[in-house]
């Protein structure tokens, strides 16, 4: 079966806040999408049984039934439909539970356009390559398991919290590039401008602490430039 094309693809977006509706169903559509909303999590189930979409963008936090539960629901039902939980639950805990009962993806709020529509495709091409292989990120022993929420060094596993994870997702999707503070702060925190970098120096330091323990450091700063991945060896 040949990947369908993006004109063809359907997304669902679920969310109880009309103006996050209404801004990601917008941009999703100016992307080539073709795009049904849903209010609530009763409404999510309904319309996926009459649009058959081939992604849905699902929020947790619904005053009826939880994104988690309309997930779980899906499942029970054999619908194996990609799911991304769109959240401010941010906890490593929140992050598990959510692919645990069978979701794809998992974005924090605040959250930017741009890599909201990066995870889709990608999460899409997944599904239509009819594979569950997940997918690694990989630098010298760093290997991050987009999948399983799961990052070893050396083999030995490194406990991050959802922002140290987008930090160093970001550092592995650069590695060896230099990437300012400002750059990070936007990819990171989703600051275009204004952002504090002292959150920057502090995230990266609690990053070395987990990283670089009893490793030689992949973490380096170039003073007045930023920062970046890079293996001594290299």
């Amino acid at each position: 079966m040949s990947e369908p094309s993006v004109e063809q693809q359907r997304l669902l977006v679920v969310d109880d806040e009309d103006y996050l509706t209404d801004l990601l169903s917008t941009s999703l559509r100016f992307q080539g999408f073709e795009v049904q909303t849903a209010a609530n999590g009763f409404e999510a189930l309904s319309t996926t049984g009459a649009f058959d979409p081939d992604l849905i963008v699902l929020d947790v936090k619904m005053p009826d039934i939880d994104g988690l539960e309309v997930c779980r629901r899906l499942r029970s039902l054999g619908n194996d439909v990609p799911v991304i939980f769109l959240t401010a639950r941010d906890t490593k805990a929140d992050v598990l539970a959510g692919f645990a009962i069978g979701g794809d993806d998992y974005i924090t709020k605040p959250f930017s356009l741009e890599e909201v529509v990066v995870r889709i495709r990608a999460v899409l091409k997944r599904a239509t390559a009819g594979t569950a292989e997940p997918e690694l990120i990989e630098y010298d022993d760093v290997v991050m398991n987009e999948a399983t929420y799961v990052v070893t060094r050396a083999g030995r596993e490194i406990d991050l919290s959802p922002t140290e994870w987008r930090l160093l997702r970001y550092l592995l999707m650069n590695a060896e590039r230099v990437l300012s503070k400002q750059q990070i702060l936007s990819y990171v925190w989703h600051y275009d401008f204004g952002g504090e970098e002292s959150s920057v120096e502090t995230y990266i330091s609690y990053l070395r602490k987990k990283l670089d323990h009893e490793s030689d450091p992949l973490i380096h700063t170039l003073r007045g430039v930023g920062y970046t991945l890079r293996s001594r060896a290299r």
